[in-house]
């Protein structure tokens, strides 16, 4: 069975969880596709004064171990298990991106782990694909002869022509026993992209508190969806962050933080 990095961060006075009008005692942060926790560590920073933090690399990122195949359900059961192991019986939940898919399937397939869910800039449909030239110009860095990072940034902009995008990918590029490799498993997420950009299919619903946060440039939460949104979140609000796209938490971290706050309390 896979293993799941993570890490606990445990503030002094956590909120009482006796009472359910009280904010949540844990929250559990999950990050978003070719990425790992520390890419939502702005918020757990924003976070770790109030409440018990969990930062998790999702599977087949980080430092988490890789799988066979990529599945919703199996990342979810996986995390589950983890809090499980903890010992944590409920939490407020704040995922971006796949890793807000994914916080969605849990509180649709494990809905009493779940206090309060907040999905940051993404909805449970299915996207057409948008990764193709990340992926092509990942599996294109040749890490046998690899020399340096310089030299990954130089292949990589072939087919990725932002900078914070590339940025972002080279953060999961190290070194091991002088190889070069990618802390996420390349292989399995581009062979299965087709499933992760699937939406969530589900006889379920949650019928808990729910918010959306989307990026005011980014079309990844359109007023389409909201009818499936509704269909498996009746409980649902959103909120639009201002002159930020997907990344809305990196861009604009304190508005972010306050209106996820705010949702908690």
């Amino acid at each position: 069975m896979p293993a799941l990095h993570y890490q606990l961060h445990l503030c002094d006075e956590p909120q009482s969880h006796e009472n359910p009008n009280t904010p949540p005692t844990w929250i559990v942060l999950i990050h978003g596709l070719f990425g790992s926790l520390d890419n939502l560590s702005g918020l757990r920073r924003a976070f770790s004064q109030s409440f018990n933090i969990l930062a998790v690399d999702l599977p087949d990122h980080g430092q988490s171990s890789h799988t066979q195949k990529f599945s919703f359900e199996q990342y979810a059961q996986l995390i589950t298990e983890l809090m499980d192991g903890l010992q944590i019986k409920q939490a407020m939940f704040v995922g971006h991106s796949l890793g807000g898919k994914v916080a969605m399937q849990i509180a649709l397939d494990h809905s009493k782990l779940v206090s309060r869910l907040v999905v940051i800039d993404i909805a449970p449909v299915t996207y057409a694909p948008r990764h193709a030239k990340v992926i092509q110009g990942l599996t294109s860095v040749a890490l046998d002869t690899l020399s340096s990072r310089a030299e990954a940034d130089t292949t990589l902009q072939d087919f990725i022509p932002e900078a914070s995008t590339r940025q972002f990918l080279l953060k999961s590029l190290y070194q091991q026993d002088s190889k070069w490799k990618w802390r996420f498993n390349l292989p399995i997420l581009a062979r299965d992209y087709s499933i992760l950009s699937q939406g969530l299919n589900s006889p379920n619903c949650f019928t808990g508190p729910v918010l959306f946060i989307k990026g005011q440039l980014s079309d990844y939460l359109k007023l389409e969806y909201r009818p499936q949104i509704l269909a498996l979140f009746p409980n649902s609000q959103s909120k639009v962050v201002n002159k930020t796209g997907h990344w809305l938490h990196a861009e604009q971290p304190k508005v972010c933080a306050d209106l996820i706050m705010q949702f908690a309390l």
